[in-house]
């Protein structure tokens, strides 16, 4: 089956090349397209096949041309535009550009001035000077491509969260709605809402293996099958992997335990049960306090627990530790003590700080998104497009005197709103940690939030410093996706986490963890450092449509990685307490 993930891909891939070519305007309208595509709510291949040309065309910023491409992708695996122009610029664009500072126009005027195609290539081309030689090149961008060369190999290799998790969702619908299936979880790396999975792992508890197995591999979703047996399979959906595993019933709460992992959570919490006479695996929970040889076999000794995953925990004495803290960051001396935190829940969120509107690089109007944001049952809701400055995309930034008639605007729509609206502006925090806005602005606005988006390739001290210097600013009340990584494209700064969150705890600036599931940035343990030094945080979706407001799923989900309850979220809060803390 094809993914909207993975047309959004081509899509993507199209601006990339397009970019790298020179062609101006063509790039930003394929990836307007590419995000809507990836955020529509059910798969568009379903349209496809169903011969309904007409809701494909209606699908925001996908016209005649690129549903032609879509209907052609999905009933051939190709679009014969798109492998032309890779014959063109037969460039591993995917690979290059996550290399940081490098991005497709500089992709495509190395492949021009080089011949430079893989990383193979540029890692070559650097290590003899040749780089450097290029105009607009230099000794600093060159040692940049080899220090980074690495990060680039490795990252590519998993997928992101919000690409896995809505497959593993599917996966899930069809296990539940075989006959066969008693109860059916994801496990791994996704049940534990990592922002990055190599795979999609799923369990089933069942008596009739075999069965279940046939029917998951003769799935319509499958592309392809990579293996079966009589206890597992894997297959192939999209560009996904899915793994299944079926297990006898009374198995299955051990067997999911087992697998969700982290390896370094179970490896401790098998240590704390044999300094208790117990034994842990996937098959159950073992009292072998009697025991002469306890690991003569894996069901050696009186099986105690092991039908459900709450089970194998209170077999120790523990509560049930929620899959997001299973990453051996002390949940289980927390689970031991009674302090495990009360997590976060998605029906906590009571607004979103971060989104943007067609005033920037958004796709719809204010209404619109202020109207989508009711719909969710907000209370408040914040629209903050891209104020000027460097690294940008597109110089799509507004001037003050745009920010000012914005401002106008969004109080108009204020005004006719059921849910409080706020006025912010997304500010760039330049290489200093400054913002550049004038006062006149900075007193109209309600909410600032200030990111990074150039000059991350700092050492640690400077760039620590840089987010320090930008907490004190008393006009900036969130500091958003701090690192200003993406995903498998670029690592973003390298900080002291700490040292930012206790500056932010004594000066009453939240950071952010950016939902885009490109970003996830604060992730899991930089939220839970952020916390420990005393700061707040806000989750925010970075919205460019009322569709992608559904990221607050992510977003959640990697507070809850940090162990944040409801009170350490400020749009979490009632509208009065909200207003003390950003003014």
């Amino acid at each position: 089956m094809t993914t909207n993930a993975e047309l959004a891909a081509r899509f993507e891939e199209f601006a990339d090349l397009l970019e790298a070519d020179g062609v101006e305007y063509k790039p930003r309208a394929y990836r307007r397209a590419a995000e809507n595509v990836r955020a529509y709510p059910s798969p568009i291949a379903d349209r496809v096949d169903a011969g309904d040309r007409e809701a494909v065309e209606s699908i925001e910023g996908v016209g005649d041309a690129i549903a032609s491409k879509i209907v052609e992708y999905v009933e051939t695996g190709s679009v014969e535009e798109l492998e032309e122009l890779r014959a063109e610029l037969p460039i591993d664009m995917a690979d290059i550009t996550r290399i940081e500072g490098v991005g497709p126009k500089t992709a495509g005027k190395l492949y021009r001035e080089l011949g430079i195609e893989t990383l193979d290539d540029l890692e070559a081309a650097a290590e003899v000077g040749e780089v450097q030689e290029v105009k607009g090149f230099g000794p600093k961008t060159e040692q940049n491509i080899l220090d980074n060369l690495e990060f680039a190999r490795t990252v590519g290799q998993r997928q992101l969260l919000g690409e896995a998790r809505p497959l593993a969702d599917d996966v899930l619908a069809f296990l539940e709605s075989i006959d066969a299936v008693e109860r059916c979880a994801v496990a791994g790396s996704i049940r534990r809402w990592r922002a990055t999975i190599g795979d999609v792992d799923a369990l089933v508890a069942t008596d009739v293996r075999e069965d279940v197995i046939d029917q998951f591999v003769a799935w319509e979703s499958v592309d392809d099958e990579i293996e079966s047996g009589p206890e597992k399979a894997s297959v192939r959906v999209g560009e996904i992997r899915v793994d299944l595993r079926v297990v006898v019933p009374e198995e299955f709460g051990s067997a999911l335990q087992y697998f969700t992992g982290s390896k370094d959570h179970n490896v401790s919490l098998r240590n704390y049960a044999i300094d208790r006479g117990m034994k842990l695996n996937e098959y159950g929970a073992f009292d072998v306090d009697e025991i002469d040889d306890p690991d003569s076999g894996q069901r050696v000794g009186e099986r105690v627990a092991g039908e459900t995953e709450e089970s194998m925990y209170d077999a120790l004495g523990l509560p049930w530790i929620p899959p997001e803290l299973r990453e051996n960051r002390g949940e289980i001396a927390a689970a031991e003590n009674g302090e495990l935190p009360e997590l976060i829940t998605r029906e906590d969120i009571r607004g979103d700080f971060h989104t943007h509107t067609e005033w920037s690089d958004g796709n719809t109007t204010i209404a619109a998104m202020v109207e989508a944001a009711a719909e969710l049952g907000y209370d408040y809701f914040g629209i903050a497009d891209h104020a000027e400055g460097p690294g940008i995309v597109g110089g799509m930034g507004l001037s003050d005197a745009e920010i000012l008639e914005q401002i106008e605007e969004i109080r108009a729509v204020g005004d006719e709103a059921e849910i409080e609206v706020f006025a912010g502006i997304e500010a760039n925090v330049d290489a200093d940690g400054e913002i550049d806005l004038s006062d006149e602005v900075i007193d109209a606005l309600d909410v600032i939030v200030a990111s990074t988006h150039s000059a991350l390739d700092q050492d640690a001290e400077t760039a620590t410093e840089r987010l320090v210097h930008a907490v004190e600013n008393p006009a900036i009340d969130i500091v958003g996706h701090p690192s200003g990584r993406l995903l498998n494209q670029r690592s973003g700064l390298d900080y002291d986490v700490t040292a930012v969150g206790r500056a932010a705890a004594e000066h009453g600036t939240a950071l952010e963890v950016n939902s885009d599931p490109r970003r996830l940035d604060l992730w899991g343990s930089a939220v839970q450092a952020a916390l420990e030094a005393g700061a707040k945080i806000a989750i925010d979706t970075d919205s460019h449509q009322p569709a992608t407001l559904e990221y607050m799923r992510w977003g959640v989900h990697t507070a809850r990685r940090g162990w944040a309850e409801p009170i350490d979220v400020i749009n979490t809060w009632d509208l009065t307490e909200l207003r003390e803390f950003l003014h």
